[in-house]
């Protein structure tokens, strides 16, 4: 199970119908039955039972922009009104597929982890997890309360999804990263990516020797910058080689754990024979 925490945004609009749909999903359509894996307890408060499921796209970008305009002067302690958080975890190609009561476990323990879901408080983050598309779940939240302050997230988020994932594959039963006696079978592309990396790398060298000569001087200038993409390239090129290779060589034994040193032998205390 990976996290990706995706850069934070000023508007939900976008990161639903681009970032998570991902298709020109008109604002006025439903989201699809069963899609809503979870969402932030306060919203019972606003809607009558059971009306979440028939929300809109559009319903639910001004759910989560509302307090970006309820609040005009809420901002973050640097200034920032980019509220909208964008959390976007993915299954392993090899985990089974999981129920949708199981996705609802993983978005509000993740949504606990990122400092979103706080037990307890009645005046916390709006927020919604969406199960749109196949082996991954989309967290969108605002850091603005309800009562008007900017929620600042504890600090180590990254650290703290990390854990909470691997917590979630012991208890769901899912792969934990280096737990593979062999390689995954998404590692087989790696090495097939490195070839259109050379095909790149020789065009970009082949513009870089064109424009080394030239006469205009921003160009031979392009051609230093063209030479040393191509130099990075190569880089890439070799660590993506090597990477895929280390991923497919079985992993090494542990070494055995050393038992306690063994106890020296009593001296031998044989009595004397008298003659």
């Amino acid at each position: 199970m990976i996290i990706r925490i995706h850069e934070r945004a000023a508007d939900a609009g976008p990161v639903l119908a681009n970032d998570v749909l991902g298709t020109p999903l008109p604002y006025e359509e439903k989201l699809a039955a069963g899609s809503i894996a979870a969402y932030w307890p306060g919203l019972d408060a606003f809607t009558a039972a059971g009306e979440p499921g028939s929300w809109t796209v559009l319903d639910w970008a001004e759910h989560l922009n509302d307090p970006l305009y309820e609040q005009p002067f809420a901002a973050s302690p640097a200034g920032d009104r980019r509220a909208v958080v964008h959390l976007a975890v993915r299954l392993a190609p090899e985990d089974r597929a999981l129920t949708g009561q199981e996705w609802s476990e993983v978005a509000h323990r993740i949504a606990r982890a990122a400092g979103i879901a706080v037990p307890g408080d009645d005046q916390g983050c709006r927020w919604v997890a969406l199960q749109v598309h196949p082996r991954r779940l989309d967290l969108i939240a605002s850091l603005i309360k309800l009562d008007g302050t900017w929620h600042q997230q504890p600090p180590g988020v990254p650290r703290r999804l990390a854990a909470a994932a691997r917590h979630l594959e012991n208890d769901l039963g899912l792969l934990t990263p280096g737990s593979l006696a062999t390689p995954p079978r998404s590692i087989a592309p790696l090495s097939d990516v490195a070839a259109p990396l050379a095909g790149a790398r020789s065009v970009i060298e082949l513009h870089a020797q064109l424009l080394a000569g030239h006469p205009q001087p921003p160009r031979r200038e392009a051609g230093h910058r063209l030479e040393w993409l191509a130099r990075r390239l190569l880089d890439i090129q070799n660590d993506l080689t090597t990477t895929a290779d280390d991923l497919r060589r079985p992993p090494s034994a542990p070494p055995p754990v050393p038992g306690p040193p063994a106890r020296p032998a009593a001296a031998r205390t044989g009595s004397r024979h008298l003659v």
